[in-house]
C-alpha cells in the first residue's frame, strides 16, 4: 500500500509509470482469481486503491494547474 504523502512526492511522470504497472498487476490479479490462483486476495483492494489514489492526486495536481473559470 502507498502513502498518499509518498504519492505527492513523485513527478507526474512517475506517477504514470506507476500507474501503468498497477494497471498490469491488476489485470494479472484478476486471472489469478478467476482461475483459482489467487491467494492473496487483499492484494486485489490494496492495487485498487492505489490506482485510485494516484488517479486522485493527478487530479488534483491537473485542476489546480488550470485557472479558475
Amino acid at each position: 500500500m502507498t502513502k498518499a504523502t509518498d504519492i505527492r512526492t513523485k513527478s507526474a511522470d512517475e506517477l504514470n509509470e506507476q500507474l501503468l504497472q498497477l494497471k498490469k498487476e491488476q489485470f494479472n490479479l484478476r486471472f489469478q482469481r478467476a482461475s483459482g490462483q489467487l491467494e492473496n486476495t487483499a492484494r486485489v483492494r490494496e492495487v485498487r486503491r492505489d490506482i485510485a489514489r494516484i488517479k486522485t492526486i493527478l487530479g488534483e495536481r491537473t485542476r489546480s494547474a488550470q485557472p479558475a473559470s
